[in-house]
């Protein structure tokens, strides 16, 4: 078995064999290691991302073959990435957090128009409304695509909104030519990111796909949640001690109110009631008896309001 590795890796080129040692010499002096799509990206549009992301990332264009002896020849964990090199793909190795990638790769995709024959990935709709463009066969062009149109003020019309495609829907190339006339670019542009490997984890593009809004919100309604749980539950800790303190004295003063507890605290409170229970029996006495209530007592309840 060595002896058929070894003739076999006799006939590996020099240059192959070069490529393969840099990729290890990557893996090994980047913290991540992220697996690309590029179907679909024009080679200059390619030139054109890997400047843009220099100091960031180094993108690698590599043969997957050599991708995958690379990978084979790297430690375990790193060989778990193997799984994502399929089809067209390309290399990113960085230093930055696999979520700050994503994000960084998916602020730099850019729309473009579908191709005729292409996959739709997401539901194409063309809305209702005004076009720039003056009456002609357009009106038929659009109409046998299945768009409404109609010639209004001089101009051609979108009649109704119309879903022409929907996701997954294979696009025809009469389509994709009125869609290019209309400006609708339903495609993204950019690189696919399908998963990162860091510090033993793979973390795959759906993972790393984070709304950053949705995110803190749930943030801050969990930290609500466990807020609102905690002095519920008369449950001590740093952050709700002093809403307990403050809610364990309210509801001491109104327990000491309501059972008429003497204390210098609410002595003042306790008075102004027996006041008040005063007069409303000395009201009542007095509708009965003039004479039951004395002169003093009478002018007071001349001021009371009423």
């Amino acid at each position: 078995m060595s002896t058929e590795v070894a003739h076999h890796s006799i006939h590996i080129p020099q240059w192959k064999k070069d490529e393969i040692e840099e990729i290890k010499k990557n893996i090994a002096s980047y913290s991540s290691v992220g697996v690309v799509g590029i179907r679909g990206i024009p080679s200059n549009q390619l030139q054109l991302m890997r400047k843009s992301l220099r100091g960031i990332a180094d993108l690698k264009l590599l043969r997957n073959s050599l991708i995958d002896r690379a990978l084979n020849e790297s430690s375990s964990e790193v060989q778990q990435i193997n799984k994502y090199v399929e089809d067209q793909t390309a290399l990113l190795f960085t230093n930055e957090n696999p979520f700050k990638l994503q994000r960084i790769l998916q602020q730099g995709k850019t729309s473009a128009p579908i191709k005729a024959g292409a996959v739709s990935p997401k539901d194409i709709v063309v809305e209702k409304g005004p076009t720039a463009f003056p009456p002609g066969p357009i009106v038929g062009e659009l109409t046998s695509a299945g768009i409404p149109a109609g010639i209004e003020g001089g101009k051609v019309v979108i009649r109704q909104t119309k879903t022409v495609a929907k996701k997954g829907d294979v696009v025809d190339a009469k389509l994709a030519s009125i869609l290019s006339r209309l400006e609708i670019h339903p495609m993204e542009l950019g690189l696919d990111l399908r998963a990162v490997y860091q510090n033993g984890m793979i973390y795959e593009s759906k993972i790393l796909s984070v709304d950053e809004t949705v995110y803190k919100n749930n943030l801050t309604l969990a930290v609500q949640h466990a807020f609102n749980l905690s002095v519920n539950s008369a449950y001590p800790a740093k952050a709700t001690i002093r809403t307990l303190l403050t809610k364990a004295a309210s509801q001491s003063r109104n327990l000491a109110i309501n059972a008429e507890i003497v204390m210098p605290e609410i002595i003042d409170v306790l008075l102004g009631k027996a006041n008040a229970q005063m007069m409303s029996i000395a009201k009542l006495a007095n509708a009965k008896d003039a004479n039951s209530t004395s002169a003093k007592l009478k002018e007071k309840l001349a001021a009371a309001p009423k």
